[in-house]
């Protein structure tokens, strides 16, 4: 894994909190030749499609929202000009960020050449890899990081998915998923605020040599170190029948525990899981798996109210060193900000995360939920 670092012309509002537009989508995938592909691609690109022409319009708040996160495998690659071409329309200072459908190496390729001024490490590494083996049918999952600066021209970044999920691992080497080496650390100036995006199992993956999550520790220490600046935002789009598998317990464990050394670098990062809806559709999956419950995780000096609603909980996640904000099943878009940097202050009474909206998919449209609907106690716990 190796982490390069890019710099993006950002200004957020000042002594402004920045805001999320989490949406979680249902997805269809079915088997086809050993692995996965879209079902229903035109239905996929509908909703992104009606989510974006939300946010142009500025329904409601949504003029403000600068991070817009649509789960992994999502977007089918014959829409990606379709989706960059709306991405204009949004407002500067906008980061969205697209799963894309499965497509295959070489294709990966022409994305990348297409957009090559701001993917020249990603281009050269997938270059040096076709030219050492026959491999450009080779499957690739990846994600596609489009940027609205301030200036309002646009960036658009891709990053590969370094390691499958088990219906992706096959015993035949022609159907194995290609694996990414390259991350991108992004960091908007002048507004000091880092992030990175990772897909799924990437937040879990290690090995002999190396585990993804300390290599990030690591990077964002170093940033610390040098220029008194932390990993802000961490995401991770997933379409994850288990989102809360034991190994993503574990891995946030280590993340916000600190306990081999001290991670000034990370302690302060906002973690944000954003998972496809229950109505996902996954062929032949368990009767046991359940997507969604796409959530928030802060470390555990953000004071977070415990409580129980109808459309989200808080707890421990299972007594870690961390706050979560816990969502249902549900298809559903949540609108939120992420913590201002004064929050760390112990004297302050501000709940560092507050929602302020979500939406329920409803005749092709999208409604937003009563405050009465959102904050109705819960029957049950999730």
């Amino acid at each position: 894994m190796q982490i390069i670092e890019k710099e993006l012309s950002i200004l957020f509002p000042p002594e402004h909190h920045q805001h999320v537009l989490l949406c979680q989508t249902p997805n269809y995938l079915e088997r086809k030749e050993l692995l996965y592909r879209l079902a229903q691609p035109e239905r996929n690109w509908q909703q992104i499609q009606s989510v974006l022409k939300m946010v142009i319009a500025g329904d409601g708040n949504l003029h403000k929202v600068n991070f817009i996160f649509f789960p992994e495998s999502s977007l089918p690659h014959s829409r990606v000009d379709s989706a960059l071409e709306m991405v204009e329309k949004l407002r500067p200072n906008t980061v969205t960020v697209f799963g894309l459908g499965p497509i295959n190496l070489s294709t990966y390729r022409e994305l990348l050449q297409a957009h090559a001024d701001d993917n020249r490490e990603s281009l050269q590494s997938v270059t040096d890899d076709l030219e050492s083996g026959d491999i450009d049918e080779l499957p690739v999952n990846s994600c596609m990081i489009v940027v609205k600066e301030r200036e309002g021209k646009v960036r658009v970044f891709f990053e590969a998915k370094s390691h499958p999920f088990v219906g992706e691992e096959t015993l035949d080497n022609d159907h194995y998923l290609y694996r990414g080496k390259i991350f991108t650390l992004f960091r908007c100036l002048p507004s000091c605020f880092n992030f990175m995006v990772l897909i799924c199992l990437d937040y879990v993956y290690r090995d002999i040599y190396q585990s993804n999550i300390s290599t990030i520790i690591k990077k964002a220490n170093e940033l610390f170190f040098s220029t008194r600046q932390k990993l802000d935002l961490l995401s991770i789009i997933e379409c994850n029948p288990k989102p809360e598998h034991p190994a993503f317990r574990d891995v946030a464990n280590g993340f916000y525990g600190e306990y081999l050394e001290r991670s000034p670098g990370v302690n302060d990062t906002v973690t944000l899981f954003c998972n496809a809806s229950g109505e996902t559709v996954l062929e032949e999956s368990a009767d046991d798996e359940t997507f969604g419950h796409s959530s928030i995780l802060l470390h555990k000096n953000h004071k977070m109210e415990q409580i129980n609603m109808a459309e989200f909980s808080t707890d421990h996640f299972g007594g870690l060193p961390a706050c979560r904000l816990r969502f249902g099943t549900g298809t559903r878009l949540f609108h939120f900000n992420l913590p201002y940097f004064h929050d760390l202050d112990p004297r302050t009474t501000r709940m560092p995360v507050r929602i302020h909206a979500i939406y329920r998919h409803e005749n092709d449209h999208w409604v937003r939920l009563k405050r009465s609907e959102m904050t109705a106690p819960s029957r049950s716990k999730y």
